[in-house]
């Protein structure tokens, strides 16, 4: 996998290449980039990917192959402490709790001691914590060079050490920033670059779309009409109604959040229009906004702060007013509530040509990688999401022994995933398997619903901790998890895939079903029948495939090394009842299968065993 990475990095050309758990893929393209001479960047899935490549990963290889090259980490800004924000809040000293004011005492403290500002090195402050809003920026309220600590500015400081290095390592948040123009990234970096390597490229279609779309948030404009206050009590600007138009605004943001209905929901833009007094709320908010804007247009000129605020409301009116009257063609328009915030988006139909177009300006060599980029070994999908038409493919399959490492259990008799007790049913098959793995298990399930009735339903039933996601930041869980050594560990959505815990704490993964995307989700309605104008079949091109992607990172959880022991049980019967089965199956790694539950019993009471035959002979 080295050689064929350097031969991309020498003749700039275009690799996806996918790569089993236990390869050393971190490695393969390191000591490559390393050895190439050329200025790489490495863009990373996740942060904690990121502090691991900067911190151990790329460290280790340049030390062992004794190379010069400088490196570099660089975040969004939002991950760096901003001094002046900071100084803000000390003077505001307007906290919503007794826990925050605590917390920014700590946070003050540390700010005296730090070189580089990354909040990540102050552990003690949860990541989730509400006080980092006002201490660290974002694109929209940043003051740039006009701010009194540009030169002291931590942001700044990482981009001058990512400018100057020879590795540069980033997040696909953060690269897609740059790409999508929304100064929240290094614009001055990627001329410069030669190479760049994405890990964990699987997420990047998702990240684009992201990116490529516009979103307008209840957070965002909360926060622009806190920040006005603030900023006309500082510079006087004493333009009328200004403070009040803002409180105004707030109250319409509010009250909008209230007109898509009490529960979370998403979906299409035209399901919230048709809600009784939905409309009303829209207009109100967009004219409370058109104020707000008219008024800081005029107070923008009275100093810096209130001309950030005045730039900021002119992109958010702008938005709202593409989301609220007719959307271009190209774009699915929909919402997402949560418990008291919205985000109103546009998603392009599309992010293939944008991302063909990024790739066409920049010539270098493009390297994608990840566990888990092919169906069936076959990268027809992931190669259309992103219009990578002409790239090489390659795979390197996992060196681990999962014949004799793994067991794959599919229960009998279980009902079909829309009934409604499937839940319960699956809960009553796992209970045996638990007892046999002695807990150490982790329950992925793909709706949120199902994992609270999970952890309802099992209070009283286990003999071992249980651990729900939710309950506590994923971190914390995790390491309670690896410290207890026979938790239960319910999960959805994050815990899928990014997490590894190695050894014995983690000996069975049990998924309820088959992770398919909620079929009335709003842009995966509109993008089939985008497919189906085209003549293509959305479930075999689209729907399957991300499914069979998605079930390859579940699953990917249990074994990590070459030591590890598990089972892996898959409760969804339409891996054996429907023909589209054989595609999941095939892409998984080649696991002994089951379907008797003795066979569970017996993997977990043998230290080794070598069930192929016997095994097999199970499913018939």
């Amino acid at each position: 996998m080295a050689a064929r990475i350097e031969r991309a990095l020498a003749d700039q050309s275009m690799l996806i290449a996918e790569s089993g758990t236990g390869t050393g893929k971190t490695y393969a393209y390191l000591v490559p980039a390393l050895l190439s001479g050329k200025k790489v960047l490495i863009s990373t899935g996740t942060r904690n990917l990121q502090d691991q490549l900067f911190h151990r990963d790329l460290p280790a290889v340049r030390d062992a192959l004794a190379v010069s090259g400088k490196i570099a980490l660089l975040k969004g800004r939002a991950n760096y402490l901003c001094l002046h924000r900071l100084e803000r809040a000390d003077s505001e000293a307007r906290f919503a709790s007794r826990r925050d004011s605590e917390l920014f005492v700590r946070v003050r403290e540390w700010a005296a001691r730090t070189r580089r500002g990354d909040i990540s090195e102050l552990a003690e402050v949860p990541e989730d914590a509400e006080l980092w809003p006002w201490v660290t920026s974002t694109p929209e309220n940043c003051l740039g060079s006009k701010c009194d600590r540009y030169n002291d500015c931590h942001v700044n400081q990482a981009r001058r050490e990512a400018l100057a290095a020879d590795v540069l390592v980033v997040n696909h948040h953060l690269f897609f920033a740059d790409l999508a123009l929304k100064e929240e990234g290094f614009g001055q970096l990627l001329p410069g670059v030669e190479a760049v390597i994405f890990d964990e490229a699987h997420q990047l279609p998702d990240v684009a779309s992201n990116f490529f779309g516009l979103t307008v948030s209840a957070h965002q404009l909360v926060n622009l009409c806190r920040d006005t206050i603030a900023e006309e009590l500082k510079e006087q600007s004493a333009v009328p109604g200004l403070q009040a138009a803002a409180e105004k605004m707030d109250k319409a943001v509010a009250d909008l959040r209230l007109a898509f209905g009490r529960e979370p929901q998403r979906g299409p833009w035209a399901m919230a229009t048709a809600r009784q007094g939905f409309r009303a709320a829209l207009d109100d908010a967009r004219a409370r906004l058109t104020d707000l804007t008219n008024l800081l247009d005029q107070a923008a000129a009275k100093g810096t702060g209130l001309a950030n605020c005045f730039r900021r409301a002119s992109g958010y009116l702008d938005r709202f007013m593409m989301l609220c009257e007719t959307p271009p063609p190209e774009y699915i328009p929909w919402f997402e509530t949560s418990a008291r915030g919205f985000l109103l988006r546009l998603t392009p139909l599309d992010v293939a040509n944008p991302f063909r177009s990024c790739m066409a300006d920049h010539p270098r060599s493009w390297i994608f990688t990840s566990a888990t980029l092919a169906v069936d070994g076959n990268f027809d999908h992931f190669r259309q999401q992103l219009g990578l038409d002409e790239a090489e493919t390659a795979i390197w399959a996992s060196p681990f022994d999962y014949r004799r490492q793994a067991l794959m259990y599919l229960p009998e008799r279980l009902p079909e995933p829309s009934a409604p007790e499937f839940t319960e049913r699956v809960l009553e098959a796992a209970l045996p398997v638990l007892d046999a793995s002695r807990g150490r298990a982790f329950l992925l399930f793909t709706s949120h619903r199902a994992l609270k009735y999970a952890a309802e339903w099992l209070v009283g039933k286990l003999a071992y901790p249980l651990l729900v996601q939710g309950t506590a930041p994923r971190a914390e869980l995790l390491d309670r998890f690896r410290a207890l050594g026979n938790a239960v560990l319910l999960g959805t959505g994050s815990f899928w895939e990014g997490v590894d815990v190695r050894g014995e704490a983690l000996s069975c993964v049990i998924i309820d079903k088959l992770p398919f995307a909620t079929p009335d989700d709003p842009v995966l309605k509109a993008r089939a029948s985008a497919m189906e104008e085209t003549g293509r079949n959305p479930f075999v091109d689209y729907q399957l495939p991300n499914a069979v992607i998605a079930l390859k990172q579940g699953a990917g959880r249990l074994i990590r090394d070459e030591q590890d022991r598990g089972v892996l049980m898959l409760c969804d019967p339409r891996l054996l009842r429907k023909s589209y089965g054989k595609v999941f199956l095939a892409s998984l790694p080649p696991m002994a299968r089951t379907r008797a539950f003795p066979d569970v019993q017996n993997f977990f009471t043998q230290d080794t065993t070598d069930t192929t035959g016997r095994v097999d002979a199970a499913t018939g």
